[in-house]
């Protein structure tokens, strides 16, 4: 299945990903994309393994596409963590043919940060956490956005 733009993902629940070199944020909504939630945070291995785990929540909460936060960079443009992104797309499309888009994830991490030193969270709990609540970010970006464009 080719990468879609998220207007043209199918109705229902999602999982979002936040891909870094480390680890992978992962958050999800229901079918009736209510309020994102951090998932979990996987640490990354080997693609195939982390591929697994990714099509295991995947199934788990009965998501009909999967949205990964494209890493653009402050002016727009996109650089090597980006590309990473793109890849790690095609790669899952290789595996299990899904719907797939991409959502720009400037400052999700940043923001996800904000709103655990706000709650309360000890740093090293947040370190723990951060990359999965990023996801929920990028999903909820990704929500409004669909919301703007009438879905």
């Amino acid at each position: 299945m080719p990468i879609l733009e998220l207007a043209e993902l199918p109705e229902g629940a999602l999982i979002a990903l936040d891909p870094g070199t480390k680890t992978i944020g992962v958050a999800a909504c229901g079918a009736s994309r209510g309020i994102p939630m951090a998932v979990e945070t996987i640490k990354r291995t080997k693609f195939r393994q982390d591929a697994e785990r990714v099509f295991q929540l995947y199934d788990e909460r009965e998501a009909e596409a999967v949205i990964i936060g494209l890493p653009v960079n402050m002016d727009g443009s996109e650089g090597p963590r980006a590309q990473s992104a793109r890849a790690m797309a095609r790669n899952l499309c290789q595996i299990r043919d899904i719907p797939v888009a991409f959502q720009d994830e400037r400052l999700s991490t940043f923001e996800a940060e904000e709103k655990l030193i706000s709650a309360g969270v000890r740093r090293d709990k947040r370190k723990d956490i951060i990359d999965a609540h990023a996801a929920a970010n990028i999903l909820q970006s990704a929500l409004d956005r669909l919301e703007m464009l009438g879905e």
